[in-house]
């Protein structure tokens, strides 16, 4: 598989505190377990003969593999760290404090805003699927899409909570 690959290749930072050790290794088992569950979901969508079912299973391969992704990228970037490598990090750093914060921030206030207005036109769709909420899959298919929302929500104010006025974290 080629997340089996990327897992096994990967090397503990040289150098690397305690904790960093620590941390990269959490963020490696991490990997393999999911990996483990991703194989899990693939099987069980094969064996059960449904294909909602199978539909359904792959949104949930699909949230795996871009988990992974996340772990992976994660773990680069810990590694380039403690390496004191250079290199630019997969995860890049909280530069909020070196940029235009006024524009940042306006920025995600007009996506956030956004968000919200999709947040408002999914609740109307839901409240309009609910006859079908017990023969089709649409229903949950827009419950996941408002659970989207929500965390590109989440998103946008962790930027405006980051981008305050005098606030100091400009990261590294």
């Amino acid at each position: 598989m080629a997340h089996e690959a990327d897992t096994e290749s990967m090397q503990a930072p040289v150098g690397a505190s305690v904790w960093e050790d620590e941390l990269f290794s959490h963020i490696r088992a991490h990997m393999e377990r999911e990996r483990g569950v991703l194989e899990e979901y693939q099987a069980a969508a094969q064996e059960a003969g449904s294909e909602a079912f199978s539909y359904l299973v792959g949104i949930l391969c699909d949230d795996e593999r871009r988990h992974h992704e996340f772990f992976r990228t994660l773990a680069e970037t810990l590694k380039a760290d403690a390496e004191c490598s250079g290199a630019a990090p997969a995860i890049p750093h909280m530069d909020f404090g070196r940029r235009d914060m006024g524009r940042v921030r306006r920025l995600t206030e007009q996506l956030r805003q956004s968000e919200r207005d999709d947040a408002e036109e999914l609740k109307r769709l839901h409240r309009m699927l609910r006859d079908v909420r017990d023969t089709t899959l649409w229903d949950v298919i827009v419950t996941l899409m408002r659970n989207d929302t929500e965390k590109h929500i989440a998103l946008l104010d962790f930027v405006l909570d980051h981008t305050r006025t005098g606030l100091l974290r400009g990261g590294r």
